[in-house]
């Protein structure tokens, strides 16, 4: 019965770390298509600045310095659309650049962004057929099944004892 049990959360804890990769892929393809829209709105206003002779932080420093709240508004609005380009491209690198555990130990983080978020309402479930997939599925397999014999053998051991007891 123990062995049983431990299999069954052995194949759950395999199923769900098995998917792992496949939702790190697609956080990574929706993060590197943010980057890219953003990169583009970005150069598109690095463009406009330089055509005005200015760079960014002086183009910036006029919206920021005009009397209209509407400019003043937008410059503000360009600041923080250049601070999430300049976070999420260096994410990105962090991401292309990291191996598989690197990328499990970052998971909170992937979580906790609204890139993550949108990633989990849309994820889709995939086979894992990569080796990093079934790596990710043993290991699963092996950390369910141990814990839930574990926890089999302590939850039957006030049983045992009584078992024990009776043959002496």
């Amino acid at each position: 019965m123990r062995r049983m049990i431990a299999g069954i959360g052995g194949l759950g804890l395999a199923l769900v770390l098995s998917q792992f990769p496949e939702y790190a892929q697609q956080y990574t393809q929706r993060l590197g298509g943010a980057v890219d829209e953003l990169r583009v709105i970005t150069e598109d206003f690095d463009r406009a600045a330089a055509e005005g002779g200015l760079d960014r932080a002086t183009a910036l420093g006029r919206y920021e310095a005009s009397n209209d709240d509407f400019l003043a508004g937008r410059g503000t609005s360009m600041s923080a659309t250049f601070q999430r380009y300049e976070q999420l491209s260096a994410t990105l690198a962090r991401i292309e650049n990291a191996d598989a555990i690197e990328r499990f130990q970052a998971l909170p983080a992937y979580l906790d962004s609204d890139i993550g978020q949108r990633t989990l309402e849309s994820y889709k479930p995939a086979v894992p057929v990569t080796l990093e997939g079934i790596l990710y599925a043993g290991g699963g397999f092996i950390l369910g099944y141990l814990a839930l014999s574990g926890l089999w053998r302590f939850v039957t051991l006030p049983f045992r004892r009584r078992r024990y007891a009776a043959y002496r």
